[in-house]
């Protein structure tokens, strides 16, 4: 069985909402996966930020940082 979705970090689930719930339901509900989760071993040599930058970014190697994209905020079209 092979799966034809593209490779993403950002998740989704939707929560369960029974008939009988006086609320209404949520909606999906959005989660991020780091990119360290999915290599098994840090290879050597990896290409770093700068100090700065890497204080900005929240990490050194480049190959680790992941840009966050707020999946609840109402989009500009």
């Amino acid at each position: 069985m092979t799966r034809d979705k593209t490779f993403t970090l950002v998740k989704s689930y939707k929560p369960f909402h029974s008939k009988y719930d006086p609320c209404p339901p949520i909606g999906r509900k959005y989660y991020r996966t780091p990119p360290n989760l999915f290599m098994n071993f840090q290879p050597p040599n990896l290409e770093q930020f700068t100090p700065e930058e890497a204080l900005k970014y929240g990490t050194l190697w480049k190959i680790f940082y992941d840009y966050y994209d707020n999946p609840y905020r109402e989009r500009e079209t």
